[in-house]
């Protein structure tokens, strides 16, 4: 009959243990922010187990593990440019304050304050920059756009990491921009054409001027020599050594001068 009783006794004390449960175990990752009468306490229940005031306290568990999240907004850029901008934020709860922001925001966090951070930040940043800086000048925006993130969201967060994934510009934009490299590939095409043709005529010149320079030497020659010494050697150099078949009385074998 004792053990029944005893047995009785147990069942009801674990049936009551499992009802009340004054256990509660923080996972890895995990922050307990503890309540007592509904009122958020300061402290912070770390991971592991831990033993709560049955109906008067429980506790809320929070997440300090690194959270991502791609946000796509609208922007724009200084020099009044659309742009829509896919980004990746990696961040997380501060662990010591997770009993802080579970009093002043609740768990909604991310919808109050994550995604207007963002927002405001990325506006905030891209309108320092023309539309060609921010494709340009990208690493320097990425940039920008964090250290505005780390001033807003400084008080409950830490900015684990942020990334730009794309930049996506409207279509005329996009247009104008294509038309212009293509005005200025076919300016480069005849810059080059325009250089082509000039070192051509410059190779002309050049080529000119030497062969003026050779008729000069040549004119010089032919004054200094005497010009029928020259007309001779310009005519033997064109004979085929042949001599003629028949001679005229009083002819001269040719280039034979028989009077010197």
């Amino acid at each position: 009959m004792k053990k029944v009783v005893v047995l009785v006794i147990g069942g009801i004390a674990a049936f009551l243990f499992i009802i009340i449960n004054p256990m509660v175990i923080i996972g890895a990752g995990r922050r307990g922010v503890l309540l007592k009468w509904g009122a958020v306490q300061n402290k912070v229940l770390d991971e592991g187990i831990h033993w709560v005031t049955p109906i008067s306290e429980n506790v809320e568990k929070i997440n300090v593990q690194t959270q991502k999240m791609e946000v796509s907004t609208m922007s724009y850029s200084k020099d009044i440019q659309t742009i829509a901008i896919a980004l990746a934020l990696n961040y997380h709860v501060k662990p010591e304050l997770s009993s802080k922001i579970w009093q002043e925001v609740g768990k909604d966090y991310q919808a109050r304050l994550i995604d207007p951070a963002i927002q405001e930040s990325v506006k905030s940043a891209t309108a320092k920059f023309t539309a060609q800086e921010l494709v340009e000048q990208r690493p320097k925006v990425k940039d920008e756009i964090k250290a505005e993130l780390l001033i807003r969201l400084n008080s409950y967060f830490m900015v684990d990491e942020f990334s730009i994934i794309n930049f996506d510009f409207s279509d005329a934009y996009e247009q104008a921009v294509e038309a212009k490299q293509v005005a200025q590939q076919k300016a480069f095409e005849q810059e080059n054409i325009t250089k082509q043709i000039e070192e051509q005529a410059k190779q002309r010149v050049k080529t000119a001027t030497a062969e003026a320079e050779a008729i000069k030497i040549q004119a010089e020659a032919i004054t200094q020599q005497g010009g029928r010494d020259y007309v001779q050697l310009k005519a033997i150099e064109r004979w085929n050594g042949n001599l003629p078949q028949s001679m005229i009385p009083g002819g001269t074998v040719p280039f034979l001068d028989l009077s010197k």
